[in-house]
């Protein structure tokens, strides 16, 4: 593949395994996404999108079971025609137990892509798998989301997956109430609890740390903008360090007692603060407003 192509990453998978969540924590990071792509559509995609004049360096396309199982068929075809096009695709499938999948349709009543076939829920799970097992055989990455919540695959996608597809670091910025515990895997975590607190504050109360009342608010705090250049000038000194690791991503945590105003508020200022330094793949969480 050439050094300037640009990368694409297939997502497939079982309905209701996590596939949406994925696509968006692409779309987060940079990449050109594309959602439910014929699957025969796949080449034409990619020569329009790499002919133009601002071919995106990252591209990300969903395709699953809405396409008809004759096209599933014919994928290897496809990505084969897309190699030929300077490409190296990358499929990765998103798997979860059928019990998983039953729990997950009842909590949320949304109906199965077959179930206008008239089957019954398990029965048309039972099919998908069958259809989609081709393409699980062939997948460069098979991630099962069973035990994961939405915020658990949106973190595993972002740092365990090396999205970048090069060595170069992603940083995670999330934010966090401790009455909730420590988000698992976070690399740094700073207690934002002794900085002045915006919901004593009437009007600001209501809102959060990304809206710009609270930024402008704590903006004027001088001890919060004495903690954040603190805070930057550590991650200016040490994530360079990480990076030169094995390691291809870090997560930097900020708790606050509800994790609704100085964590997200912190979260954001140094999400911004990394990116204006070159940082190339920033994204931010915030676990208790998401």
């Amino acid at each position: 593949m050439s050094n300037d192509a640009p990368r694409l990453v297939i997502v497939t998978g079982m309905s209701g395994s996590g596939k949406s969540v994925a696509l968006k924590t692409f779309e987060d990071l940079g990449f050109y996404c594309v959602d439910n792509l014929p699957a025969e559509l796949l080449p034409q995609f990619v020569r329009t999108v790499t002919g133009s004049e601002e071919t995106p360096d990252k591209l990300a396309v969903g395709i699953d079971i809405r396409n008809r199982s004759s096209d599933l068929s014919q994928i290897p075809e496809w990505l084969s025609a897309v190699g030929a096009l300077g490409l190296d695709p990358q499929l990765v499938f998103f798997d979860t137990d059928d019990a998983m999948l039953l729990r997950r349709y009842a909590d949320t009543r949304r109906r199965h892509p077959l179930s206008h076939l008239g089957l019954v829920l398990a029965d048309a799970i039972s099919l998908e798998r069958q259809a989609l097992k081709p393409l699980q055989r062939i997948a460069d990455v098979v991630i099962d989301t069973s035990g994961l919540n939405v915020h658990q695959l949106r973190r595993q996608v972002i740092t365990e997956f090396a999205l970048g597809g090069d060595q170069s670091l992603s940083l995670l910025f999330e934010s966090f109430a401790y009455r909730r515990g420590l988000p698992p895997g976070a690399d740094f975590v700073f207690d934002a609890r002794v900085l002045p607190n915006p919901h004593w504050n009437p009007e600001l109360r209501p809102l959060s740390g990304r809206d710009q009342p609270v930024r402008e608010h704590l903006d004027q705090e001088p001890d919060v903008v004495a903690y954040a250049n603190q805070v930057a000038g550590f991650l200016d000194a040490w994530l360079p360090r990480l990076g030169t690791d094995t390691r291809s991503y870090a997560t930097i945590a900020f708790g606050c007692t509800g994790g609704r105003h100085r964590s997200v508020y912190l979260a954001e200022r140094l999400a911004e603060h990394c990116r204006s330094k070159g940082w190339a793949e920033v994204a931010v969480h915030h676990r208790e407003l998401d």
